[in-house]
């Protein structure tokens, strides 16, 4: 008898504590929210927030890595808890969260940059001082000459003549190997280019080490935040000091030549820009800010052009109606490289790259912070919480797209739900590179249309999302000239 209690005592006591563990997280954060509320005021978005310091992790995980259905992870929530506002309470990458998933709560929190910052869950892997994690001036000042540098017709006439002699150098070795994987390839000629541009750098060793470090720098960026030896995070920690220590010595020899040796790269565009008293940025803010830009631009686009040639593949109703389109050009150029004047008149190969990157969803989400207590049509996103702009399901919610999984350029012919299409962000934190973009893969389009013909070679190959959303392999094709 008194066995058979002390058995019932310890299943109690486990349930018990299974109990408070379960809910541990939302008495912890939620519970003060909801005793307050007692006394009148805004309520906590439904959702929530589970397990003690994992959180939702265990379920983003299955989604994303597991069952690899990504959108899921939404669609879950909104048969639990209801649409509401389309904003739900969470606990992710160690912070307590609220997912915002409709064109108007994104917008509310991208656009009211006074009550949302933007934050990284681990600053130090995107540069303390860099345009991804600065405020105020410090961001308009390094912003507008990025802008000015790679985002403006001017800049864009210049890039779009630079970028040709590496890609069309590329696509011929792509043709000779025979069988490549186009992400890795398009991995390789985007640091070419980029490199170039941002850094002067030429094809050789050091862009080879660059790139097996980015891919260390990438993987911890939607890693756990937490910086201990074996974890994707601290090893992303790693590469990133030493894609600093590459650039420093770049930087360093800059400063010791003589002044007539101009690159008219960004990097020295970033060495030379003043503020308002005529300080210039310090060795950190540059160094920050080139291996941030180049690490946001060389993965995003790398991953555009490789589903630039998975798309083209599986649809050769669309191939077909580009080579339509830039077949005349090519007779015409005779052999001259594409201009960005008549990259900018294909009108139908723009809206195959808009197509590309909506369905390529290549940033899932975004983060910003709380900077106060903020009311949004009766919720309460609590001073310090994150906010998850999840942009990917808003490009892949029929709501908003019709048959949204399905690649069709046409649906472009008239202009997207506002508020539903933020492949590059929104607000004054949008991306400051988003036309460079365009440009690259819309290049890499002419090229491939006029000069190449490519097939699948594992046409049903499975998906993967994290770190970013790509087939397994990785896009394998044989490829040959016309």
């Amino acid at each position: 008898m008194i066995e058979m209690e002390t058995t019932d005592l310890v299943v109690v006591g486990v349930l018990a504590l299974a109990g408070l563990l379960w809910w541990w997280n939302d008495y912890w954060y939620a519970l003060p929210f909801r005793l307050r509320r007692c006394r009148g005021g805004a309520k906590l978005p439904p959702g929530s927030m589970g397990l003690p310091f994992l959180g939702e992790m265990l379920a983003f995980l299955w989604y994303f890595k597991l069952l690899r259905r990504p959108d899921e992870f939404i669609d879950a929530k909104r048969r639990k808890y209801g649409d509401g506002v389309g904003l739900y309470r969470t606990h992710l990458f160690g912070s307590p969260t609220i997912i915002a998933c409709t064109p108007s709560t994104n917008k509310f929190v991208l656009q009211t940059e006074s009550s949302f910052r933007m934050e990284w869950p681990f600053k130090e892997l995107v540069g303390p001082t860099s345009l991804a994690a600065v405020e105020g001036a410090s961001h308009t000042r390094v912003r507008s000459l990025i802008i000015r540098a790679i985002n403006q017709p001017n800049a864009l006439r210049k890039i779009t003549l630079m970028l040709q002699p590496r890609l069309t150098t590329a696509l011929k070795l792509w043709s000779e190997k025979g069988r490549i994987r186009a992400y890795e390839e398009a991995r390789k000629v985007t640091l070419a280019n980029i490199g170039k541009y941002f850094a002067s750098f030429e094809p050789g060793h050091v862009l080879d080490t660059l790139d097996e470090l980015y891919k260390g720098v990438v993987h911890g960026l939607r890693a756990y935040p937490l910086d201990l030896p074996g974890t994707d995070l601290h090893y992303a920690l790693q590469c990133r000091k030493k894609v600093v220590a590459i650039f420093r010595e770049e930087l360093e020899r800059r400063k010791n030549c003589d002044a007539s040796e101009a690159k008219n790269d960004l990097m020295e565009g970033l060495m030379q820009i003043k503020d308002e008293e005529g300080n210039r940025l310090t060795d950190i803010e540059v160094l920050d800010n080139i291996v941030t830009l180049l690490v946001a631009g060389y993965t995003s686009t790398a991953l555009a052009k490789m589903w630039a040639i998975y798309y083209l593949a599986k649809t050769p109703d669309v191939l077909e109606k580009l080579r339509d389109e830039h077949m005349p050009i090519a007779k015409k150029l005779n052999g001259d490289f594409i201009t960005y004047e008549e990259i900018a008149s294909c009108k139908y190969t723009n809206k195959v790259v808009e197509e590309i990157i909506r369905l390529g969803n290549i940033s899932a989400f975004t983060f910003r912070t709380a900077t106060k207590d903020v009311d949004y049509k009766g919720c309460k996103i609590p001073k310090g919480w994150k906010v998850a702009c999840w942009f990917r399901y808003l490009h892949t919610n029929p709501e908003n797209f019709e048959d949204p999984l399905c690649f069709n350029p046409d649906r472009w012919n008239i202009a997207p739900k506002p508020g539903s299409y933020l492949v590059f962000g929104g607000g004054p934190r949008s991306c400051a590179g988003n036309m460079l973009a365009r440009l690259q893969v819309a290049v890499l389009v002419h090229h491939l249309v006029v000069g190449y013909r490519w097939k699948l070679v594992n046409p049903n190959a499975g998906m993967l999302y994290l770190p970013n959303p790509k087939p397994a392999d990785e896009v394998e094709i044989d490829i040959c000239e016309i």
